[in-house]
């Protein structure tokens, strides 16, 4: 994507809520995560080449900021800010994980966002997510614990909205970029240039091309 020239991804997803105040389809655009990955690869460098980015802020605001002005704009309930755990799979959580992303007062909770999250910052690409909220995870004593066939199928109205909603955020995300994103990696690189092997510097021309000359 970034040999593309892609500057801007969306994720869809539906979540689950450790908490109770969301209605079924609700959105949430959230704002914060917590990693709970263990086996993913989380990072293009390393091999010869350190660089160390700023994540206090995962998702571009920039980018979350136009998701939750679209949701509005077509009148769909949306709740902007939020922290989305995100755990390994492909099993779902225990009721005492469940239990404790609910005392963490995480918004929600899924299987996907990171690496992505880490890896378009890296990359220097937008990134945002947008959260369907489906299921109670399994805490919640008086509802069935989510299962796969919880994500088997989508109502009318998910369906409607995973199509108008990037559209809408798509026709107003043009033009230069106002975020930080498009700059993450100037002061991030912190192997001297000439350590760098010739062989990385080619594989991740993409991404350092700009700043190794």
């Amino acid at each position: 994507m970034k040999s593309l020239g892609v500057e801007r991804i969306i994720s869809i997803r539906r979540r689950g809520k450790p908490q109770g105040g969301y209605p079924s389809l609700d959105l949430v655009i959230p704002d914060q995560v917590i990693d709970r990955t263990k086996g993913r690869v989380s990072t293009f460098f390393g091999r010869g080449l350190v660089a160390i980015l700023a994540l206090a802020e995962p998702f571009c605001p920039h980018l979350s900021q136009i998701l939750y002005q679209a949701a509005k704009k077509l009148g769909t309930t949306v709740h902007r800010g939020g922290t989305c755990v995100v755990m390994e799979g492909p099993a779902f959580s225990t009721k005492a994980e469940s239990y404790l992303y609910r005392s963490w007062g995480a918004s929600i909770v899924g299987m996907t966002a990171l690496p992505e999250a880490k890896l378009a910052r890296e990359a220097e690409i937008c990134y945002a997510a947008l959260a369907f909220v489906t299921d109670f995870d399994c805490w919640h004593e008086s509802a069935e614990s989510v299962s796969g066939g919880h994500g088997s199928g989508q109502s009318d109205t998910e369906r409607r909205d995973r199509q108008e909603h990037p559209e809408a955020a798509i026709a107003t995300a043009t033009g230069e970029r106002s975020c930080q994103c498009g700059t993450a990696l100037k002061d991030a690189i912190i192997t001297s240039r000439e350590q760098i092997p010739a062989n990385l510097k080619r594989e991740l021309a993409p991404l350092i091309r700009k700043y190794i000359q």
